[in-house]
């Protein structure tokens, strides 16, 4: 059986951690949870990971980043393990949750800073200034921002101007059931975009199953796939031969990129590789961006 904290009783044991650790001064944090990927690389790119006393699992970069304490998946948080490593600052992604549980920790009094969530490459750069704000580093988090946002941007405008952007697929899972596919309005949406391609779904937003209408619709030159569902498929061919996807122009020229989510997807600071590393695979050849 589950047992969720009440308010009342989240509110107690925070004193009683406060209590226990001493009083700490929220403008320089010394226990700090990362929830998010793209949260806790902003953290190492600050030099501020001695800080940290937990992460998420989805911080998967840098890979030291796992062998910090692990308060599980950011949309599936609980109260109790959060509480219980007595962070005095919690940094989040603006979709972690669920709602009931940020919350709890708000009322128990926890400083909690949220980023929002982005698709774009300026909004990495907000996320940087909010993080590095958050740690005291203001300054510094203003000039990683402009240095990483700039050189995003240009590669971004390179890759953009090549004529014929094709269009991409992306396939967030492939399983028993019909695969999920992005819409308008998600992370996969805008970098695909940013690197010079056209999403091929645009008729809703978010990720829904795709049909094999929806997917003869859309006819993808290309079909993208995080790492973790070409494995788990066994494959490129396990993939384009399904129903869904067989009938259109990616399965018949065989092109399915497969990424690193966490880079691609996770708008970070490493955003300008990922424009880079896909703009490559959209448009093959000596013009295509490169990372500096």
């Amino acid at each position: 059986m589950r047992i969720i904290l009440r308010p009342l009783l989240v509110l107690l044991l925070a004193a009683a951690i406060a209590s226990a650790t001493g009083t700490r001064s929220r403008a320089e944090p010394s226990r700090v949870l990362s929830i998010g990927g793209s949260i806790t690389e902003i953290v190492y790119l600050l030099g501020e990971e001695d800080r940290l006393v937990a992460v998420d699992s989805t911080s998967l970069y840098p890979p030291s980043a796992h062998e910090l304490p692990n308060v599980g998946y950011l949309r599936r948080l609980a109260v109790e393990p959060i509480l219980a490593l007595a962070p005095d600052l919690i940094l989040a992604e603006g979709d972690a949750g669920p709602e009931a549980v940020i919350e709890q920790l708000d009322a128990a009094g926890v400083a909690l800073v949220r980023t929002e969530h982005t698709t774009d490459i300026a909004g990495v750069g907000r996320k940087i200034r909010t993080v590095a704000s958050a740690l005291g580093r203001a300054a510094d988090g203003e000039r990683l921002a402009g240095e990483i946002t700039t050189r995003a941007t240009a590669l971004s405008q390179q890759a953009r101007a090549h004529p014929n952007p094709p269009r991409v697929l992306f396939l967030l899972s492939v399983g028993k059931g019909a695969p999920l596919a992005a819409g308008r309005d998600t992370a996969a949406a805008g970098i695909i975009e940013a690197a010079g391609g056209v999403n091929a779904i645009s008729g809703y937003e978010g990720y829904k199953p795709l049909s094999p209408e929806a997917a003869v619709l859309a006819d993808p030159e290309i079909v993208l796939v995080p790492d973790r569902t070409l494995e788990q498929m066994g494959g490129p061919q396990a993939i384009l031969q399904r129903p869904e996807i067989a009938p259109t122009r990616a399965a018949r020229t065989g092109r399915i990129v497969s990424v690193d989510g966490l880079l691609v997807f996770g708008f970070g600071p490493r955003i300008a590789e990922a424009v880079a590393l896909l703009s490559a695979a959209f448009h093959p050849g000596p013009a295509s961006a490169k990372p500096q």
